[in-house]
């Protein structure tokens, strides 16, 4: 798994369990679906790496459309997680979800198993299993990201799990 999302060995190990209970919780059930899952969370982690988006968070202050209304919260709520979860209603949304007060606790989306849980969670919520069936790397890129930042990255990430997983061709 590390060559599929561009990490150690000792960082895959950490996170092999967790991921692979996400998959199976999320329906992430098939090579295509795998492989794009894969090229996300290697893009949006940093290959594992950054369950806490470097920036600051003062980009989102103020941000009503994240549900950041309190002052502190673009910092608070910043991107945690293997797909960045940003801003307070996501935090609610997702605490919710998981019985677990992510507002009073936003770095528990740090630990390997809620990062993990919490990208499937995301995915699945932007129905992006659908997306991958239809091999629609682009669609997935903005539902995840708003835009196509990092957009070679991803693709490269695509292309590293499509090869190792057997997916003919590895083309989107």
């Amino acid at each position: 798994m590390a060559a599929l999302v561009g990490t150690t060995s000792a960082e895959a190990d950490k996170f092999l369990g967790p991921i692979n209970e996400t998959l199976a919780k999320y329906n992430i059930n098939t090579k295509l679906r795998v492989a794009h899952f894969l090229a996300q969370i290697g893009h949006e982690s940093c290959g594992l790496d950054a369950v806490r988006e470097y920036a600051s968070g003062a980009a989102y202050e103020g941000r009503k459309d994240l549900g950041n209304t309190q002052k502190g919260d673009g910092v608070k709520f910043r991107g945690r997680g293997l797909i960045q979860i940003t801003g307070r209603a996501n935090y609610y949304a997702l605490g919710r979800a998981f019985g677990v007060d992510l507002e009073a606790e936003p770095w528990l989306l740090e630990t390997s198993r809620l990062a993990a849980l919490s990208a499937g969670w995301y995915w699945n919520s932007r129905s992006l299993n659908a997306m991958a069936d239809g091999n629609f790397f682009d669609t997935i890129t903005k539902r995840i990201n708003g835009g196509t930042n990092g957009y070679a990255d991803r693709m490269n990430h695509f292309l590293v799990a499509a090869k190792a997983l057997g997916i003919p061709g590895g083309k989107v």
